[in-house]
């Protein structure tokens, strides 16, 4: 048994086991870049990151400012502030409604969604919330229950008051204008129940909403007094070639979300952001966490802001993704077609097709030197660090071809078909 096997073993021994996570199919020895290897000596792009690394892994500069804040302050209890909080807060909320914003700190995107949906309740006296079939908002017993709501009944930790839509991505509910008169027929129904809708403005499985979508949702929730809370916490900081994904549509929620890549792919943090008429009820623990404040979190995400600032990795994004979906969308590769779908540095590229499954799909990426996860049975996730270059674009590009050629070949094989080749 070499190391990276022993390290599996070990592993399995130790943490709970669960979908996705553990058993784990490899131990990692070095993150660099865009670039992960493992113990095994293989190396891959990494187009996951769990959607962390905008800035791609171990940025030199990060890591400078992190050893630098370790040596200064490393934490901050609660009732006191610091110097990088302040800051953080205040560049935040310059970025949302022009500054008359306020927002709370914490570790988790989890959690911030269920501080987004407390500010709600507490500023219309309401606990009924709207999510879209579909959607993931996390792992807390508000954010799993705002999720798919075709959960495993095992998993009964879900409150009451959910009400679920039908998403702008279903074409067979009517896409946009279904969801549209989905939401329209849950508010007419519950009046006066309902406080909040949260939804992705682009969900993470990469389908692009019509620009009409989102601005119709803010008219039909204000005339109902309902809050919309935008959930970035996979799709903000210029993942989507904009600072917030929201800004694609012409529209601005009460509230948005961010998490993930906040911590600039080292730390974990997520962020409230929210209209500052909602700051009423200070004499309530709405969001306390031990770490809501730790200068060593608030660091990371300021160095994380100024890289992108200084290095223009927003714009890069866009230019970038769209390089992205020209090189990849439209190739074929016997039966199979590839379409690349998404915003920016945000996408999916599908596989149209035979059948072939997510996890063949995945495994045949692998092999290909590409470390991703499926956006549904026939998509892989394209999510590459902002810090990506043109000849990277090209490489991503050529992996993702070599994909599909290795992807046509088991299909062949199993199908015994050689006039497919």
């Amino acid at each position: 048994m070499n190391e990276g096997d022993d390290l599996i073993r070990r592993d399995a021994a130790v943490f709970f086991h669960q979908e996705g996570s553990s058993p784990c199919i490899a131990g990692l020895s070095r993150a660099s870049g865009m670039w992960i290897d493992d113990m095994a000596g293989n190396r891959y792009v990494d187009l996951h990151g769990n959607t962390c690394h905008h800035l791609g892994h171990a940025h030199p500069r990060l890591v400078a400012a992190l050893k630098q804040q370790l040596d200064e302050l490393p934490f901050s209890p609660r009732r006191f502030t610091n110097a990088p909080a302040t800051e953080l807060a205040e560049r935040l909320t310059a970025r949302f409604r022009g500054g008359h914003s306020k927002l709370l700190l914490m570790p988790g995107g989890s959690e911030a969604i269920e501080t987004a949906i407390r500010l709600a309740t507490i500023a219309t006296g309401r606990a009924g919330i709207i999510a879209l079939n579909g959607s993931y908002h996390g792992h807390g017993m508000g954010s799993l229950s705002l999720s798919d709501s075709e959960h495993d009944p095992r998993l009964r930790h879900r409150i009451d008051g959910i009400f679920h839509i039908s998403p702008y991505w279903d074409e067979q509910a009517g896409g946009a204008d279904g969801m549209l008169q989905s939401l329209a027929s849950c508010l007419n129904a519950n009046r006066g129940r309902i406080g909040c809708l949260v939804a992705e403005p682009m969900r993470s499985n990469c389908h692009v909403p019509p620009r009409m979508l989102w601005p119709r949702v803010a008219e039909l929730c204000a005339a109902h007094g309902v809050k919309l809370i935008f959930d970035e916490i996979p799709s903000g900081l210029g993942k989507t070639g904009k600072f917030f994904a929201h800004e694609h549509f012409d529209v601005v929620p009460d509230m948005v979300v961010l998490g993930k890549a906040l911590g600039g792919g080292v730390l974990p943090l997520a962020a409230v952001i929210g209209d500052a008429s909602l700051d009423i009820a200070p004499e309530l623990s709405i969001g306390h966490y031990t770490h809501e404040k730790n200068p060593m979190l608030a660091r990371a995400a300021l160095t994380m802001l100024d890289i992108l600032e200084d290095d223009d990795l927003i714009a890069r994004a866009a230019a970038t993704g769209d390089l992205l979906h020209q090189l990849i969308d439209g190739h074929e590769a016997g039966p199979f077609r590839l379409t690349c779908r998404g915003l920016g540095l945000l996408r999916a590229v599908e596989f149209d097709g035979p059948p072939v499954g997510a996890e063949a799909l995945v495994t045949a990426a692998r092999a290909c030197g590409l470390s991703t996860t499926t956006r549904d049975e026939k998509s892989l996730g394209l999510s590459p660090p902002l810090t990506i270059a043109l000849e990277d674009t090209q490489l991503i590009a050529e992996r993702l071809k070599q994909v599909a050629e290795l992807v046509l070949q088991q299909h062949v094989k199993a199908s015994g078909s050689p006039s497919l080749a």
